[in-house]
C-alpha cells in the first residue's frame, strides 16, 4: 500500500509535469462513452484506450456482470447506466470482457464458490448453458465463452429504459469488446461478420 500512497501524494505534482489541466474537470464532467468492464486488476480502462480524466464513465463489475433491468429494484449499475445515458448524454456505451477473466472461468469450469456466497450469488446471472459451459473448460483465456458473455450483457443494456429509448432515437451505440491481458490486443464484435476482430 505505501507505493500507492507515494504517488497518490505525488500525483498533483506528477499531474502537472506532463501538462495535464485538471482544473477544468472541476466544472462538471462529459465523458465520450460508458465503459462496462470487469474489475480484475489487469484491466485498465484508461490505459487501455489512452483516455484522460473526463473522458470514460466507467462501470466495473465482477466479470463485467450488467444485470437485467429490473424497474422495481435499483442498483448501482442501473443507476450507473441510466446516468450515464440520461444525464451525460454518452454516445457510447462498451462492454468490455477479458481474457483470463477468473468470474467467467468459474461459471464455465462449474467451480465450488461455497467459500464466497456473495460472489457465487452474482454470479448466477451468468448462464453456464449461454457460455459454453464445458466446451472450454481447458481454455486458460476462456476467449470464447467471455465474448459470449459480452454479447449477452449488451443484450441486457438493450433492456434498459433509457437505453432503449435512446438506441431507437439514434443517439447511443454498443459496442463489445475483448481485451486479451497477455497480448493487449483489442478485438471488437462485428455483427455483420458474427465475429470478434482486431480494433
Amino acid at each position: 500500500m505505501d507505493p500507492l500512497i507515494d504517488r497518490a501524494r505525488a500525483f498533483p505534482q506528477r499531474a502537472g509535469d506532463t501538462g495535464r489541466e485538471l482544473t477544468g474537470l472541476a466544472a462538471g464532467q462529459a465523458p465520450q462513452a460508458l465503459f462496462i468492464t470487469c474489475s480484475d486488476s489487469r484491466v485498465v480502462p484508461a490505459l487501455i484506450t489512452g483516455a484522460d480524466p473526463g473522458d470514460l464513465f466507467e462501470l466495473r463489475t465482477a466479470g463485467n456482470i450488467v444485470p437485467a433491468y429490473r424497474a422495481d429494484h435499483a442498483s448501482g449499475e442501473s443507476a450507473t447506466v441510466e446516468y450515464a445515458v440520461e444525464v451525460l448524454g454518452v454516445r457510447d456505451i462498451v462492454v468490455c470482457g477479458h481474457s483470463h477473466c477468473g468470474a467467467v472461468g468459474a461459471v464455465v469450469r462449474g467451480e465450488d464458490l461455497s467459500v464466497v456466497p456473495a460472489v457465487r450469488d452474482w454470479l448466477r446471472q451468468a448462464d453456464p448453458a449461454e457460455l459454453g459451459a464445458g466446451a472450454d473448460v481447458f481454455d486458460p483465456t476462456v476467449a470464447g465463452p467471455v465474448q459470449r458473455h459480452v454479447l449477452t450483457q449488451l443484450d441486457r443494456l438493450r433492456g434498459y429504459p433509457a437505453v432503449a429509448r435512446r438506441l431507437r432515437e439514434g443517439e447511443v451505440r454498443l459496442h463489445g469488446w475483448f481485451y486479451e491481458i497477455h497480448t493487449g490486443l483489442v478485438l471488437a464484435h462485428r455483427p455483420d461478420a458474427g465475429l470478434f476482430l482486431p480494433l
